[in-house]
């Protein structure tokens, strides 16, 4: 994952929030997905338009994480939704 990306959201994709956690629906293959609290945290930064290395730095400030597991399961999430289609990764410059 390059940190100096920003992932932008498949046009075929809705969610919505319920209790702290987001459902979404892929329109395209009709399948829906479920993100705990924190990929809810990562799903609304994507959506303000932040780049990896600030939703990153973000959670970092917000959560009591290690920044090393922080980043695996930032990275495993992103290549997931990516795999996916439900996000598309573009580089900054």
């Amino acid at each position: 994952m390059n940190l100096d990306q920003i992932a932008r959201l498949s046009p075929q994709v809705i969610s919505q929030e319920l209790a702290g956690e987001t459902v979404i629906l892929d329109l395209d293959s009709e399948c829906y997905f479920g993100l705990d609290a924190v990929g809810t945290r990562i799903w609304h930064l994507i959506r303000e338009g932040a780049d990896l290395r600030t939703i990153q730095n973000t959670l970092l400030d917000e959560y009591d994480v290690d920044a090393a597991q922080l980043h695996a399961d930032l990275q495993d999430l992103i290549e997931d939704a990516q795999q996916r289609g439900l996000i598309t990764l573009e580089d900054l410059s």
